[in-house]
């Protein structure tokens, strides 16, 4: 694969791992199964390693989860909330047990064999024994703060037990310390499976939707805006590790299992300590054939090494431990047919054929309707209308085709083409028969829309603060908006008479929507929300064109001039502006008032032909503010360094790229040295 390629690759992967980030942890809607994702995840990997030029920072492989949604309060957690590498089979388990040996010049290794609960990780903090924040993992590094719902949860103690007692022999054997000054309690909310059927019945009969699954029941449940609401969902918790730990006592996972349950945590009964590889397989093997008769989802176990100290010998990458991994059970498949293709429209324009299926029980629940991804998925596997198909839920969540059964066809089947046309709103689509990704490019296109707002909205892009998701839907309901552009028509009066907004709060939301007229044009490209178009290339499109009419009349040819946009970005940029409705939706944001020039286009800036690079925590602004003050200056923002880096400005914790920086001979100076040169107050 040569450089061209494996950018416009490495670009597509990163967006579409991306994408199936937020809908999993910020949306709790899947989209496609583990092993899928896992598969694109390697493959990126790969990719980076050979090509490492195109990596980015912010690319999916150094992440973990998603970023927090706006309307939680953020936690930073202590301690990292990594993810784990997944094996699909035994092979992959004996390849990592392997690697395990050798970095430790061992023969065998003492593991601990855990129930990979199927629910949302949570992190609870305790000072001096009290319960005072909880939190989900986010991306990682910093989560939502959901302690007053965590706090209706009966398995989460609101208080750590410091009773001396002797546990049954075995795991548990020995007497808990004095209560910590600080404990950071990790582990599962879950929602057990008869529960979950109990409630999801009540809500069909009282004309409601159900939930998919118990995971996502789990994770809606706990992320609403009312404890209340919280409080009448039946959660429940399950403790399996700690963060920040200062207790020397504790040597193992053994001990610290038994630490979290002396300390009135739920700690779950199936983990089972398991010597060398074969013994852990059979636990993962019992673990499999007790599934069915568990109160509650399991998608697999979680494999750790068990001595802390060789834990630490063994370390971390970016984004996950070494001494641990998840070995995943094979989804589960059964047999019917094909009645018919439709496509659905997503929320970035994205076509995806759906298979109406004749209805069939797989792993429990009943199954009508399954994704097909696109149409070269559909190739590949030579699905057609009328098929015979074997039918999995993806992850035991996501209902997937799997493959036809060839030898069950009679002739009667039919090949299934993707229309010319968007399903929702009629307008010419991008795409041909033999691309994987077809999409509406019309920004104003109903299956859209509810999304194209919310984005529009967010504080990457227009950074209007009040207009999330229940604001959007409620201006939508009300029809109020019917495209982007109506956002700047509203007035405090339509406003205040929706659903608890006054007077005062409309107020505000119309002051933050005039305010947000001013924001960058790199703000303005992103979003719009061009396909394959990212806060990073909106800054190097702004930077390069230096107004949004530039940008429109640019060629593909002119698009791949600009750094790191390949052919494939170049396309999706081109289609944009060749829908007259997206033109036409342009200059009314233009009349509005927008901005749709650097405020440097005019007559250059102080930073005219300087390249920066910003590395390290800021302390004065952030990365984004920064970035949009080089930019309005003329200048360039970069996300990797060159030697045609004009400077890196290197905050606290700066990394590889002030190396780099360092080995390059480029310029690095302080966060105060650029705020001098900038003209800003420091």
């Amino acid at each position: 694969m040569d450089s061209g390629k494996a950018s416009d690759r490495i670009r597509w992967l990163q967006s579409e791992l991306s994408r199936h980030a937020r809908l999993y942890y910020e949306k709790d809607q899947p989209e496609i199964e583990d092993a899928d994702y896992d598969a694109l995840f390697r493959e990126l990997q790969d990719l980076e390693a050979r090509f490492p030029e195109f990596s980015t920072p912010d690319s999916p492989t150094r992440r973990v989860g998603s970023a927090p949604a706006r309307q939680f309060a953020q936690v930073v957690h202590n301690v990292p909330m990594l993810s784990l590498q997944n094996a699909m089979d035994d092979s992959e388990f004996l390849a990592f047990d392997e690697r395990v040996r050798k970095a430790l010049g061992l023969q065998s290794v003492d593991y601990v064999v855990e129930p990979k609960i199927d629910g949302l990780s949570c992190e609870i903090v305790y000072r001096d024994g009290v319960l005072v924040q909880a939190s989900t993992r986010g991306d990682g590094q910093v989560g939502e703060d959901i302690t007053a719902n965590v706090r209706t949860i009966k398995d989460v103690p609101q208080r750590l037990k410091a009773l001396s007692f002797n546990a049954e022999p075995g795991l548990f054997d020995e007497v808990s310390p004095p209560l910590p000054e600080l404990f950071e309690a990790r582990g599962e909310i879950y929602m057990p499976t008869e529960p979950f059927r109990q409630m999801n019945q009540e809500r069909l009969d009282a004309g409601m939707s159900a939930f998919a699954n118990p995971r996502n029941a789990a994770a809606g449940s706990v992320r609403q805006l009312d404890p209340a609401v919280t409080a009448s969902r039946p959660l429940r918790f399950f403790a399996y590790t700690v963060g920040r730990l200062d207790d020397r006592e504790i040597l193992s996972q053994r001990d610290l299992l038994r630490r979290l349950r002396e300390h009135g945590f739920q700690v779950s009964s199936l983990i089972r300590p398991a010597r060398g590889a074969a013994e852990v397989l059979d636990a993962f093997k019992r673990l499999g054939s007790e599934r069915d008769s568990l109160p509650f989802e399991i998608d697999g176990a979680v494999v750790k090494v068990d001595s802390f100290e060789l834990q630490r010998e063994l370390g971390e990458i970016s984004r996950s431990p070494r001494w641990a991994i998840a070995l995943k059970f094979p989804p589960r498949r059964e047999k019917t047919v094909v009645n018919r293709i439709v496509v659905q429209v997503g929320r970035t324009g994205v076509l995806t054929p759906v298979a109406e299926l004749e209805p069939v029980k797989v792993g429990g629940v009943m199954v009508r309707r399954a994704t097909l991804h696109n149409i070269q998925e559909i190739r590949r596997k030579d699905i057609r209308i009328g098929d015979v198909v074997e039918v999995q839920r993806a992850g035991d969540v996501i209902p997937e085709v799997v493959r036809p059964v060839i030898s069950e066809r009679d002739g009667n089947e039919t090949i299934f083409n993707m229309p010319d046309r968007c399903p929702s709103c009629l307008e010419p689509v991008a795409g041909r028969q033999d691309e994987i990704a077809w999409r509406c490019t019309n920004i104003s296109c109903p299956a859209q829309f509810r999304e194209h707002v919310i984005h529009f909205a967010s504080k990457r892009a227009m950074d209007i603060e009040g207009l999330g998701e229940r604001m959007a839907d409620l201006m939508i309901e009300a029809g109020l908006i019917h495209e982007i552009s109506d956002i700047y028509a509203l007035t405090v009066t339509q406003i205040s008479a929706l659903d608890r907004m006054g007077d005062k709060s409309a107020a505000k939301l119309v002051a933050a929507i005039e305010a947000s007229k001013r924001r960058p044009l790199a703000a303005l490209i992103n979003a719009l929300g061009i396909s394959l178009v990212g806060e990073t290339t909106a800054r190097d499109l702004a930077s390069n064109f230096g107004s949004l009419a530039a940008l429109a009349a640019a060629s593909t040819e002119d698009l791949r001039q600009v750094q790191d946009v390949g052919p494939i970005v170049a396309t999706s940029i081109f289609d944009f502006f060749q829908s007259r409705r997206n033109l036409d939706l342009i200059e009314r944001l233009r009349q509005a008032g927008l901005t749709m020039m650097n405020e440097s286009a005019a007559g250059g800036g102080p930073f005219e032909g300087k390249s920066f690079v910003f590395t390290g925590s800021l302390q004065k602004m952030t990365r984004d503010k920064a970035s949009d003050l080089v930019i309005s200056l003329g200048g360039k923002v970069s996300g990797s360094v060159s030697r045609g880096t004009s400077f890196v400005v290197a905050g606290s914790d700066a990394g590889s790229k002030l190396a780099k920086a360092r080995e390059l001979g480029v310029a690095v100076i302080s966060e105060l040295d650029f705020l001098a040169m900038a003209g800003a107050d420091a």
